[in-house]
């Protein structure tokens, strides 16, 4: 049983901005110390004291709001204070959903374009095309006025059943279209992308975990099995974790009943196993799990709990080294303390959490000293203590501390990069054109079906050299030698998003960035030489 009295000077010292002060300050200051009473809590008494006798007048509020992050700092890098303001952007992730109007959106020439509707929602309802721009909203000009990306999500989320007006240009019209849409729950869908990549070998990309995550992996399977998959790419790259629950999940659909998933042990929290109960409906397929640097929390979950039972291969590079456990504590304002709790550990008994003891700075320049190592490069530049070893069921070894290290390394590609790349990338060149070719061509483009006839039109509309053109009009001259080097993988971004706004299916669009990617078709090479009794894929 957890004893709730140990949350209680934290509780004291969150909720001094709602005036919950400890009796004793109440009367005449004190002008000679601090009365023994109010020792046992010395941030209420030094914050009230302030209020009391400082020289100016103090907003107890803010400096509350100013403390809280640095009093959780102390603790860990993951544990922290989320601003009432900011609950709700933190939380829709976690939670699969939102509520506003239902449409992807991105501010082109200082404009509110719309660059996908969401299937179902209320924008759909309305008939809102992709390429749509918002001029207005609720009669107030939102074009032309330097507006950013979180006043327009202020502006269109909002409860359900609310009602906002817009003001719509669209191509072709002279006169702004007004639509009145009634907002409603948008699902954030934590699965990106699922497609097959050969007869029996499944993709499926998993963005983060969320509550929703098992409904919809639930029904991504069902799918794929109807398209022959006996094999799956799950691709955890860049997943950066969400609800344990969910990850819990995920890898009880591929253990066998009684295996260990993960345990959790906290000075407050007894140890809890967490075993499959045989009922997975993924025991049957082979499994390739792809992780990267920024692979983290429930995704190192789920790698630990199928890299420790031999279940299945991990292919990429080191995970990020997040093995705590956090929960939300809600406040009286509804802000939240987002607090560590536990640590987890593999069913080898791995706690992967890395070292925070040199500060937050150190711990959030792990990834440029991983860089500066050359391990992002090299899996040999990367040691583990001894002292860390552990076992996996079948007796491989397998490292604690810092992270997942995969069964097979995959280096960074830096095949065709190029400085030329980076500056087309980084300003956000190919993305914003591939948009307004799409929406340019979108009647065209709109009674094509498949990748094929979509690559066929840019060719024939030359859009590569249109891409080029672009750049320089947006002041990134064209270098030719570094052109020629980065030319393929320039061609099939344009080529991926174009497919992306022209067709709407998330999953064409990592069908195409996938083709070339050494992570993905290592774990595709690996899973086709495996032999179907084996639960590892060996080398």
């Amino acid at each position: 049983m957890r004893k709730n009295h140990i949350w209680l000077p934290l509780i004291i010292s969150l909720c001094i901005s709602a005036g919950f002060l400890l009796a004793t300050w109440t009367g005449s200051p004190f002008h000679n110390g601090i009365n023994s009473t109010a020792q046992t809590n010395k941030l209420s008494a030094i914050l009230s004291l302030i209020e009391q006798d400082y020289a100016e007048e103090v907003n107890i509020d803010s400096l509350t709001e100013a403390l809280i992050p640095l009093l959780l700092e102390q603790l860990d890098p993951h544990s922290s204070y989320i601003p009432l303001e900011d609950f709700n952007e933190v939380n829709d992730p976690l939670q699969g959903s939102f509520e506003g109007i239902g449409v992807e959106f991105s501010i082109q020439n200082d404009t509110i374009t719309v660059m996908r509707v969401i299937a179902g929602g209320p924008s759909e309802r309305v008939k809102i095309r992709a390429g749509d721009r918002i001029v207005t909203v609720n009669d107030s000009v939102v074009a032309g006025i330097s507006i950013t990306n979180s006043k327009v999500m202020k502006l269109l989320k909002g409860a359900k059943g609310s009602k906002v007006r817009v003001g719509i240009k669209r191509q072709g019209t002279a006169q702004l279209i007004d639509f009145e849409i009634t907002r409603d729950k948008i699902p954030l869908n934590s699965i990106r992308a699922s497609y097959m990549i050969d007869k029996e070998i499944a993709y499926l990309k998993l963005e983060n975990f969320a509550f929703t995550t098992p409904k919809e992996f639930t029904e991504h399977i069902a799918q794929l099995r109807t398209q022959g998959m006996k094999k799956i790419i799950i691709d955890l790259r860049e997943n950066g974790g969400g609800a344990l629950n969910s990850a819990v999940f995920l890898a009880n659909e591929f253990l066998a009943k009684g295996d260990l998933i993960v345990f959790t042990q906290g000075k407050n929290y007894a140890r809890e196993d967490f075993r499959a109960d045989g009922k997975g409906s993924c025991q049957d397929l082979g499994l390739a799990v792809l992780i990267n640097e920024f692979s983290a929390s429930a995704s190192e979950v789920f790698a630990g709990a199928i890299q420790d039972n031999d279940r299945g291969i991990i292919v990429g590079r080191r995970s990020f080294g997040k093995g705590l456990v956090n929960r939300d504590f809600m406040l009286y304002d509804n802000s939240a303390v987002r607090l560590t709790i536990q640590k987890f550990y593999t069913p080898s008994g791995r706690c992967i959490q890395k070292p925070f003891a040199d500060g937050i700075d150190a711990y959030n320049n792990d990834l440029e000293q991983r860089i500066l190592h050359g391990e992002l490069e090299h899996s040999d530049s990367i040691s583990f203590p001894d002292s860390l070893q552990f076992k996996t069921r079948a007796g491989r070894i397998v490292h604690g501390g810092g992270g997942i290290m995969p069964d097979f390394f995959v280096p960074i590609d830096t095949t065709g990069y190029s400085s030329y790349l980076s500056l087309l990338e980084n300003r956000g060149i190919i993305y914003d054109f591939a948009f307004s070719f799409a929406d340019k061509h979108r009647e065209q483009l709109s009674k094509i079906k498949t990748i094929e006839e979509v690559i066929a039109f840019c060719e024939r509309e030359n859009a590569y050299n249109q891409l080029l053109r672009f750049a320089e009009k947006k002041g990134i001259a064209v270098n030719k030698e570094q052109e020629q080097i980065s030319r393929r993988i320039i061609k099939q971004r344009l080529h991926a998003y174009i497919v992306r706004s022209a067709l709407g299916n998330e999953s064409l669009f990592y069908k195409i960035i996938n083709e070339n990617d050494k992570t993905v078709l290592r774990a595709v090479e690996q899973l086709r030489t495996a032999k179907p009794s084996t639960k590892l894929m060996k080398n």
